[in-house]
């Protein structure tokens, strides 16, 4: 990863299986994060690989992120596609299939589970993110708290080439 000085953005991806519930709520904690921290230069999307286009936020999501908030009522979801790999610098995962998906479609070398990229490592040792759809909003509430702190320390990772 290098130095974003040229003024052009660094993109980073989200990318679970619906768009629904763990990639929206890890884009919505990111861009808090970001627009606190006073970066310029980030950007912040998610996809899902097994996405429905235009599909709203689940209702479990929208809850854990307005208890914390965040407004997910506007999230729409994207299905993963060649061209939001090419555009990305790093994309984050929720689970080693998520990752898989994105090799095949040309992401190698910038994909890694957000567990994994969070801890420093860039393999696929990790289990991921546990989908929290069709579960209880405590279910939920696990996840954004595993995703506040995972999406943190990745972030903290970029911090020395996307700091202002």
């Amino acid at each position: 990863m290098e130095h974003q000085a040229d003024g052009e953005s660094f993109r980073v991806l989200f990318v679970c299986t619906g768009n629904t519930c763990r990639s929206p709520l890890a884009e919505a904690i990111a861009h808090r994060e970001i627009e606190a921290l006073g970066w310029k230069h980030a950007e912040v999307r998610s996809a899902g690989v097994a996405a429905a286009e235009g599909e709203p936020a689940s209702e479990g999501a929208v809850r854990a992120g307005e208890r914390h908030g965040l407004d997910l009522s506007r999230h729409r979801a994207s299905p993963l596609t060649r061209e939001l790999v090419d555009a990305a610098d790093l994309i984050l995962a929720m689970g080693p299939s998520h990752v898989a998906r994105v090799v095949e479609l040309g992401g190698e070398g910038k994909a890694a589970l957000l567990g994994d990229f969070a801890e420093g490592e860039e393999g696929l040792g990790g289990e991921g993110v546990p989908d929290p759809f069709g579960g209880d909003d405590e279910a939920y509430e696990r996840v954004y708290e595993a995703l506040f702190d995972l999406v943190d320390r990745a972030l903290r990772r970029l911090e020395p080439i996307l700091e202002p």
